[in-house]
């Protein structure tokens, strides 16, 4: 009966206002006992006095009808009573109150006596109010402690113990709908271990497993955005083991009116596993770069160039030139600018950086003095495929867009590289290796410094692993890895682009910028730990497929090539890789003779001639391995007689072996 009159369905309105109205009548009755000490006398029940009970009850009660009726009081659902409820309560009995004391004074002046004493209005007022607010709160205490024992509840784990930390306990406490139980809080620092917060207990990191079997633990949630990633990498790693699910808060910007709400509390991303301690820019030097300047930014609507936009914003540029060939983001960047950021310096441009005559228009017209060069195509396998395509943007686009640099004595001009361009393997990475050459190369002019910089994976890119994943998994698999052995370093976008803008400040010309990466990933075990955190079983649900090493594919990145080393800087995430410099003169010939072979497309032609720029590009499972044979096949064809080096030849080669 409980169940089916409390739980499941909601009092009638005009049953809370008889209820409300019935509680007006015992607080007024309560009042005069307790004016005269529960000894009313006998002239307030005479009904021919106007200060009898016979008049001043229906008249309270009257008045608490109507400003009970305008203000809708009774229309709120009881259970769910809270502040805003209380203090409306609060407004109208007040209201209602100083009504009958203006009454009170009407007839003061009108008969010369008080139709009720001012002392009881005092007490009624507070009695009505005590009574209403109580009694709300009694049947939703009632309805909480009700729907708790009819649930089975889930036992939380609260990492934390910042104000985010309270406020997720508090939320779940007070959602009556919940199945959820906080136990205790865990302190990452170890520093609180011991004492309590808000009721519950504290403790420390080295007790997480322990507390996970002892009390049954179902889920974790993260409340704590400073949390080290080692800790979390450590808190997944025992939630995996003993299928716990973890949770974390989304953003404060997105709590609704302020207010964290349970629906929102959203399952932890391997993004946020991976992420690291959070970067600290010299915003100074930053500035100096780009305040009243005009900045432009080539690949703007990709993953890395388009969050290079949005960091650059809060340095006040004076204009921000967005450029790419891809319509589509280009278009959704801008709405983002406007209607996200409210930012009306960008001046967006489509096009392709092969393209010299559009490129130079944008110089002539808008004489960008920082560069933030991001355009390139980036995927193994394709380049590999079509070796020139990869020297038409990467190299040549890069070299129009550097030329062009110095022609409009531009100040800085940053190109984005690629742990891939380091002993390269394959031809994207040989390709921006090129490029990197040709940039620094120019540097002996002066005019315009060039940096560059190098990192490795980015988190949530296109084409990124992790999106690749999310995707098959959804799908129910097969989750693919092209090796067991395949290890991956990895660094989120937001982080890397403000690496790109710290390196960019603080380099002199010439200089490659390499970013601590942190450690490897094997790429294996985080497609594990992404099937558990779907909440998926591995082997059972889904499974995973290994395919093999695709063409020009490395096992291990690396970030440096085995003859640099590096120097330090200010910042401790970024190192100063020293590398072989190039004459500009000698360079320019070799890298115009490619871009023409290029044009050719004869795709062994043109590697075989990416292989003499870049001595250390050696193919990896990919058919322009022969090239790197000791024995090369421009000397020597398999019975031993010398051969043309040209694309037929080598395919012929290729097929007769």
């Amino acid at each position: 009966m409980f169940d089916l009159l409390f739980v499941r369905r909601n009092a009638p309105r005009w049953l809370i206002l008889i209820i409300d109205v019935c509680i007006s009548l015992t607080s007024i009755i309560t009042s005069y006992l307790l004016r005269f000490n529960f000894r009313i006398p006998s002239e307030y029940f005479e009904s021919s006095n106007l200060k009898s009970l016979y008049w001043v009850i229906p008249l309270v009660l009257l008045v608490r009808l109507v400003s009970f009726s305008i203000s809708k009081t009774y229309t709120g659902i009881v259970r769910y009573t809270g502040t805003k409820d209380a203090g409306r309560i609060f407004v109208v009995i007040l209201i209602g109150s100083f009504f009958l004391g203006f009454s009170n004074y009407l007839g003061y002046k009108h008969n010369q006596t008080y139709l009720i004493p001012f002392s009881v209005i005092g007490i009624d007022f507070l009695a009505n109010i005590f009574l209403m607010t109580f009694s709300r709160l009694l049947v939703k205490t009632i309805y909480i402690e009700y729907s708790a024992k009819s649930k089975e509840k889930k036992n939380v784990l609260i990492f934390g113990i910042n104000e985010g930390a309270i406020i997720t306990k508090r939320t779940f406490v007070k959602d009556a709908n919940s199945n959820f139980k906080v136990i205790a809080f865990i302190d990452h620092t170890n520093v609180h271990k011991g004492q309590q917060l808000d009721g519950l207990s504290i403790y420390g990191i080295n007790m997480l497993e322990s507390l996970l079997i002892k009390h049954n633990i179902n889920i974790i949630i993260f409340a704590d955005k400073n949390i080290l990633g080692k800790v979390k990498e450590k808190a997944l790693d025992a939630c995996i083991n003993l299928d716990i699910k973890i949770l974390t808060l989304p953003d404060v910007n997105n709590w609704i009116n302020g207010e964290l709400n349970i629906k929102h509390i959203k399952e932890v991303q391997i993004d946020d596993l991976l992420e690291r301690e959070p970067i600290k820019l010299d915003e100074l030097q930053i500035k100096r770069d780009t305040v009243n300047r005009t900045v432009l930014v080539t690949g703007a609507a990709g993953s890395i160039g388009s969050e290079i936009v949005r960091q650059l914003i809060r340095f006040n540029p004076k204009q921000i030139i967005v450029f790419d060939q891809a319509e589509s983001p280009l278009y959704e960047l801008e709405l983002e600018l406007k209607e996200k950021f409210h930012f009306d310096k960008a001046k967006v441009i489509i096009g392709n950086i092969v393209d010299k005559h559009r490129v130079e228009k944008i110089f002539q017209e808008c004489r960008p003095s920082v560069i933030y060069h991001a355009a390139a195509y980036k995927h193994v396998p394709m380049m590999e495929n079509n070796p020139a395509e990869a020297i038409r943007v990467n190299v040549l686009g890069t070299k129009t867009l550097a030329d062009l640099a110095i022609k409009y004595n531009t100040k800085k001009f940053v190109m984005i590289s690629t742990d891939k361009a380091v002993n390269p393997t394959n031809v994207m990475g040989a390709s921006k290796r090129i490029a990197e050459i040709y940039a620094q190369s120019l540097n002996q002019f002066k005019e315009t410094k060039f940096i560059t910089t190098r990192f490795g994976n980015v988190l949530g890119s296109n084409g990124s692993v992790i999106n690749r994943f999310r995707n098959q998994i959804e799908k129910g698999g097969p989750v693919t890895v092209t090796h067991a052995k395949i290890t991956r370093f990895f660094m989120t976008i937001p982080e890397a682009c403000q690496l790109v803008l710290e390196a960019g400040a603080m380099g002199n010309g010439g200089e490659i910028f390499v970013f601590d990466m942190g450690k490897s990933v094997k790429i294996i075990d985080l497609a594990k730990k992404m099937i558990n955190l779907s909440g998926l079983e591995l082997g059972i649900d889904i499974n995973i497929s290994i395919t093999g090493l695709r063409p020009g594919e490395k096992l291990y990145e690396e970030l440096l090539n085995d003859k640099e080393n590096t120097m330090p800087t200010h910042h401790p995430q970024i190192m100063i890789g020293k590398v072989i410099t190039y004459n500009h003169s000698e360079i320019k010939t070799e890298i115009e003779e490619l871009i023409k072979m290029g044009k050719a497309r004869d795709n062994f032609v043109i590697v075989k001639a990416m292989k003499e720029i870049v001595p250390d590009f050696i193919s990896q499972n990919s058919v322009y391995c022969v090239l790197d044979i000791p024995r090369s096949i421009d000397n020597y064809n398999k019975q031993g007689k010398p051969v043309k080096i040209n694309g037929s030849k080598v395919k012929e080669h290729l097929s007769s072996n």
